[in-house]
């Protein structure tokens, strides 16, 4: 059984049973052969996968910068290029879901609205650990200009590692609770 609803993203598993009723009429496996599985819904989730793999790059580049596999002046360019676009499309991504497809969804399936709370405030805890991220990442470049970003690449690396768990269970439990909607009313969501 999923943890009830007063769980942070910090702690828990996945979403509440009462915020999953509609992946259950909607599972997963059936999402791209569904006829409203749209353009839309396979570019947001393009999005959420794009974002994954930037982390995970973020992660084995400051892997190997600690294993001196990537030289110092490269894991800066790619620290900072990789880093700075995956900060500002996360933050630009989850501005769009608060303000624009989170009211509207919510507005169609006001059962969940529980759920997008809980997304929204994902978004919140999230933000915290993004600012530290960067912060980290800030350091890292700082270092790498003064001739040592060892001991800062690490701490980066470790960061990294924690946020991980956290933005996989926010995308996972955005995707259960988000596309079962947008799949149950399709078309009505256009007008």
């Amino acid at each position: 059984m999923t943890e009830g609803p007063s769980k942070t993203l910090e702690t828990r598993t996945g979403l509440p049973d009462a915020l999953r009723v509609l992946l259950e009429d909607y599972p997963r496996e059936s999402w791209e052969s569904h006829p409203n599985f749209d353009g839309l819904t396979r570019f947001w989730l393009e999005r959420h996968l794009m974002f994954r793999e930037i982390l995970a790059r973020l992660q084995t580049d400051a892997e190997a910068m600690l294993d001196r596999r990537i030289a110092p002046r490269a894991y800066g360019q790619r620290l900072s290029r990789l880093g700075g676009m995956f900060l500002n499309e996360l933050h630009g991504h989850h501005m769009i879901e608060d303000h624009q497809y989170f009211p509207m969804l919510s507005g169609r399936e006001t059962r969940l609205a529980a759920g997008f709370e809980l997304l929204d405030a994902d978004h919140h805890a999230l933000d915290g650990h993004l600012n530290a991220l960067a912060d980290a990442a800030n350091a890292v470049l700082r270092g790498l200009g003064a001739g040592d970003a060892t001991d800062d690449t690490g701490r980066l690396h470790a960061a990294l590692g924690g946020f991980a768990p956290f933005l996989d269970r926010h995308l996972v439990d955005e995707e259960d609770l988000v596309v079962p909607v947008i799949l149950k009313h399709g078309p009505d969501l256009h007008g």
